[in-house]
């Protein structure tokens, strides 16, 4: 979430809907002081990498409602936004979090599905997909990245 956020941020700080590269690594490295040139310039990658955003000729649009994502008083990136996180695992966070139940729970569940429901053939990602579907928690910005998962590892 972290990553959108500060994606967010230069959106929302001049409350456009299209800015130029330029002007979010403006934003990010000179009139914030996130992060150097380098650093913005990948974050971008990140996001696009993501589905964060899209390019539109030289300009860059959020593909997410930017006004919906609330940035903290005082907030400022940590390392995180530039590694690629871990989809099964973030899915698997958020379930843990929505119904407040400890991660090895989740893990538990999930290892039933592998193993009782499925004999062992289906995958983690299908089966924390399968507990998140049945638990209600919402999985669908997550698909992408947990199919490319399937498929890297093929």
């Amino acid at each position: 979430m972290s990553l959108a956020i500060t994606i967010a941020a230069p959106f929302r700080h001049t409350r456009k809907e299209l800015l130029k590269k330029n002007e979010i690594v403006y934003y990010l490295a000179f009139e914030r002081g996130w992060m150097n040139i380098e650093q913005a310039n990948h974050l971008l990658a990140r996001a696009k990498e993501e589905g964060l955003i899209s390019y539109e000729g030289d300009m860059i649009r959020p593909l997410f409602d930017v006004m919906s994502i609330e940035i903290p008083l005082g907030f400022k990136p940590n390392a995180s936004v530039f590694h690629r996180s871990d989809p099964h695992e973030e899915l698997m966070s958020r379930i843990a979090r929505d119904l407040s139940i400890p991660l090895t729970r989740v893990v538990a569940e999930m290892n039933t599905i592998i193993s009782k429901e499925f004999g062992g053939h289906i995958r983690p990602e299908g089966a924390v997909v399968i507990l998140a579907k049945r638990s209600g928690v919402e999985f669908s910005d997550l698909l992408p990245a947990l199919r490319e998962n399937i498929l890297k590892s093929d």
